[in-house]
């Protein structure tokens, strides 16, 4: 593949002035109408259907098992069907439909299958990176929307067949997903302008939150109204049609973009001059496991990704159990968290650019974002359970928590594309992808955690979050870099 300094004819008499955070110039004045941006709002909606499509187990789970009714005392038992009959049990065939089946799964046993769809992610989001770069990001993330729809359809039908068989589509079905949200990376390595990226990333990324936030927020009403089976067909049939918008609007790079502007066509390719391809280019291995802002990097977006999970994972679940709110309702106000946090995150990425512009360091402003996106978020969730003496009051704090939490997104989530762009793909899928490693384990263990301790359970969650949250924020603090690094550095000039 071509390096980026090969693109183009005119490429070079821009290259001596585009360094890293530097400004635009009154002629290249961003536009929400540019083609750049519009590859941004169309991968917003990849990773809105990617989110949705990976979180309506959570939404679901309160209608599909018996066992989330336990009014705090998750190691108790119930019989029949518990969602909306949290005072007359003699309520629950008027509120689900009857048709939709209810499966005797503990607490424990929803953890894991909370977390297997996680397995399949980790295993992809490392690689998917890179090979998006050798084959294309609009083949790669395309087809494996399109696998992940096709997955979704089957989940109704798998759960019926057994415990078995729902885990292993969950694990196949992250596979898919991990190659989906992996492989856009390889884009922003050819789209995003160094003194754009954290409003085009934030664009991009913030339609997770709005997955998690329509997902929640509508999963409740179709459960009540159809049954729980028509979310997954639902959202699995939305996936199957936004496919077609990928691959008719979706390019790898901005040469072999058929209608885009000439004028935005050399403005892109002339400011990442600098920048080769990183499949031209053998990856260094070993120095990047010596590399200490990377580990921080990654083992902040580790703890930082230990909270998100606790907070779409268990946030419907919360609300249903102890404050015994109908699932309807319980749609509603387990969405409104996320709804601030998508407006937050798209907020947060352009204050980030914003900062750059009055000559803010780049290492201050990623480190500014993350502790506004990861301090916050931890400390209003670890207070919930002994302040909140209502639902409403307990919403207003999982709002206080989850939305400042995309604050974080122009911090250590982007992180890569400054300490290593020419390897940036492959770093934001393994740093992303140890990051999943807490999806597994979050859900794992606050099952556990609330099946041995009905009293405190979810104390115990909410503080084991802050702790660990806390302490990747501290390393990320003291090792965390921005300037790209030694081992990360062109060997060679490229000279046109």
């Amino acid at each position: 593949m071509a390096t980026m300094t090969e693109l183009s004819p005119t490429a070079g008499k821009y290259s001596q002035d585009v360094q890293g955070d530097e400004k635009l110039s009154p002629g290249k004045a961003p536009s929400l109408c540019s083609t750049r941006y519009g590859i941004a709002f169309i991968t917003h909606l990849c990773n809105f259907i990617i989110m949705a499509q990976n979180i309506i187990m959570n939404i679901t789970m309160v209608t599909m098992a018996n066992s989330t009714n336990h009014q705090s005392q998750f190691n108790s038992s119930t019989e029949g069907l518990p969602v909306d009959s949290f005072d007359d049990p003699n309520n629950s065939p008027k509120s689900l439909p009857a048709g939709a089946p209810v499966y005797d799964w503990s607490p424990q046993i929803q953890g894991i299958i909370f977390s297997s769809i996680n397995y399949g992610v980790i295993l992809t989001l490392a690689p998917s990176g890179y090979l998006a770069g050798r084959v294309g990001t609009k083949r790669m993330v395309g087809a494996a929307l399109l696998g992940s729809s096709f997955l979704v359809l089957f989940t109704p039908l798998a759960a019926d067949l057994g415990l078995g068989f729902l885990i292993a589509t969950r694990i196949l079905q992250g596979v898919r997903l991990g190659l989906g949200y992996g492989g856009q990376f390889a884009l922003w390595e050819r789209w995003s302008p160094p003194n754009e990226r954290s409003r085009l990333c934030s664009i991009a990324f913030s339609g997770m939150m709005l997955g998690s936030c329509i997902a929640i927020l509508l999963g409740g009403n179709i459960s009540q109204a159809l049954g729980w089976p028509f979310v997954f067909y639902i959202f699995g049939g939305v996936g199957c049609v936004s496919c077609l918008l990928w691959f008719v609007l979706i390019y790898d790079d901005p040469v072999t973009h058929p209608w885009m502007n000439i004028t935005e066509k050399e403005y892109i390719i002339s400011s990442l001059a600098q920048q080769v391809s990183s499949s031209k280019q053998p990856l260094p291995i070993k120095a990047m496991v010596r590399c200490l802002p990377l580990w921080s990097l990654c083992f902040c977006c580790f703890s930082h990704q230990w909270l998100i999970n606790i907070m779409v994972v268990y946030t419907p679940t919360y609300i249903s159990s102890v404050f015994n709110v109908d699932i309807r309702d319980s749609g509603f106000l387990s969405a409104l968290p996320f709804i601030c946090a998508r407006v937050v995150g798209i907020l947060g990425g352009y204050l980030a650019d914003f900062l750059l512009t009055k000559n803010f360091r780049l290492v201050t402003v990623r480190k500014i974002a993350t502790v506004l996106g990861s301090l916050s978020s931890s400390a209003s969730l670890v207070v919930l359970p002994y302040v909140a003496s209502s639902y409403i009051t307990a919403v207003s704090l999982l709002t206080l928590s989850c939305g400042p939490s995309l604050f974080s997104q122009p911090g250590i989530y982007i992180n890569a594309l400054d300490i290593a762009p020419r390897h940036s793909s492959f770093l934001m899928g393994a740093s992303r992808g140890f990051a999943q490693i807490s999806a597994i384990l979050a859900p794992t263990v606050s099952g556990f955690l609330l099946s041995q301790d009905p009293e405190f359970g979810w104390r115990n969650v909410f503080s084991l979050s802050f702790a660990i949250n806390t302490l990747g924020l501290i390393l990320y603090l003291i090792f965390g870099k921005a300037d790209v690094q030694d081992w990360a550095k062109e060997r060679k000039l490229t000279r046109l």
